[in-house]
């Protein structure tokens, strides 16, 4: 599927018009826009082409048969002659019907931005799971698209035209063939991606048994969220400066300070109207979220739209369910001497180079001091009667050292405020 479902050839370089479409009827999130066309144009650029134009059409609402009207799409096909163009790459989702209409008239292939994101997804996903997830998100997406894909099985009748009455029964029987076929398919993956969250809820389990906090990196793609993950850890992971260079999720542990560690794990980047096939395909890896004990939401401050990229991420965080858990704002890319304002300098917000390393002292002293919030750092005296004791210490806490001396057994560990409510009496005293 993968290479079937491919959009974009890779052996080549594409030449594409850019369109988007701003109406009144349509929400802030579904208009087109000048930024969100750069933006697009990137997009492209990653699958591999090249733009040569841009088309932004403003009208009251979108033409229910070409979208754009047809005024604008005889201009279209004007200018993609005049390029030579192969594609018309779309800012805004179409209708099955649009984009069959719109290659009928164009001539060239029509593709939308959840189409584009798709195809860079399964050119760039490494790992099993996330080659599952892509190919799923792909045939949900590619499922009432199929009519389109049958056009070309015209009937044979005398006139070599669309089959007359009591002809077009193979052709729907094929059609409904195929339909079974990806249902099942889809059936198939949703099953195995079921087995990967069944895996990652029993190493969730583990973690919480042996008391390791997990940290998720969270932000718009190419916000450098695998610079600061290399930074941090050393993890040497690829970091280009380019979208969706990281699909599949990398964890690495995390020394904070001598007595605090934490897993700490990058994610896909989110963009603006990501598909949401995509969406539900991914809760695999981005359900870690959920269950992190900490979001660090890396925001590129040298973007002119940080603000709206910072916005997207939020509204998917609260999407999928993780809009409760403790969130830093990391403002990244400090060396490049963007202002972004003095407001922003509160408490839960870090300023940072991941490519320099300024600022991520900083960031490693409030990474610690969120996790610790409430946790205390004690030293335990247990009686050899209440060894039982012990394995709930290990179970709840992170336990620093065990020493066995005379009379008792000596615990210094960093409890959880529940824990240590249990445990109180046995507490002799807490350590700076």
């Amino acid at each position: 599927m993968q290479n079937e479902a491919s959009i974009i050839e890779k052996d080549k370089q594409e030449k594409a018009v850019l369109v988007g479409l701003i109406a009144d009827c349509l929400s802030e999130n579904e208009n087109s826009s000048e930024e969100s066309l750069d933006e697009l144009e990137a997009l492209l650029s990653t699958a591999g082409g090249v733009s040569c134009g841009r088309v932004l059409q403003i009208r009251p609402a979108p033409d229910p048969r070409s979208f754009i009207g047809e005024g604008k799409v005889a201009e279209l096909k004007e200018m993609i002659s005049a390029n030579e163009c192969t594609m018309a790459v779309f800012d805004n989702e179409l209708t099955p019907s649009q984009n069959r209409v719109l290659e009928d008239e164009l001539g060239v292939h029509v593709i939308d931005r959840p189409a584009l994101i798709l195809d860079i997804f399964a050119s760039r996903a490494r790992t099993r799971e996330g080659r599952l997830q892509v190919e799923l998100a792909q045939y949900k997406y590619l499922l009432p698209r199929l009519t389109g894909m049958w056009s070309h099985l015209v009937r044979q009748t005398a006139s070599g035209g669309a089959g007359p009455i009591g002809t077009r029964g193979p052709g729907e029987t094929q059609l409904e063939t195929d339909r079974r076929h990806i249902r099942r398919k889809i059936t198939k993956l949703e099953r195995e991606l079921e087995e990967v969250r069944r895996i990652r809820g029993t190493q969730r389990r583990k973690r919480e048994k042996n008391s390791v906090p997990v940290i998720a990196l969270v932000g718009y793609t190419n916000a450098g969220k695998s610079t600061l993950l290399n930074r941090l850890t050393g993890a040497g992971i690829p970091a280009n400066d380019r979208l969706f260079d990281t699909l599949d999720t990398t964890t690495r542990r995390l020394q904070i300070s001598p007595v605090t560690e934490a897993l700490i794990s990058d994610t896909v980047g989110f963009i603006s109207r990501l598909p949401h096939h995509l969406i539900e395909a991914f809760k695999a890896t981005l359900e870690e979220l959920v269950y992190a004990d900490l979001l660090l939401h890396v925001i590129d401050s040298s973007n002119p739209q940080w603000r709206q990229q910072a916005y997207v991420v939020d509204e998917l965080i609260e999407q999928l369910g993780a809009g409760a858990t403790a969130c830093i704002r990391v403002f990244n890319k400090a060396d490049l001497g963007i202002q972004i304002g003095a407001d922003l300098g509160n408490t839960e917000s870090v300023f940072i180079s991941s490519v320099t390393g300024e600022g991520t002292d900083k960031l490693l002293r409030k990474i610690e001091d969120t996790l610790n919030s409430g946790r205390k750092r004690i030293i335990l005296h247990f009686p050899y009667d209440k060894s039982g004791l012990v394995e709930a210490v290990h179970r709840d806490s992170s336990v620093l050292r065990t020493d066995y001396l005379e009379d008792c057994i000596e615990i210094e560990a960093i409890l959880n405020p529940d824990t240590y409510g249990r445990l109180r009496e046995y507490a002799q005293e807490a350590v700076k």
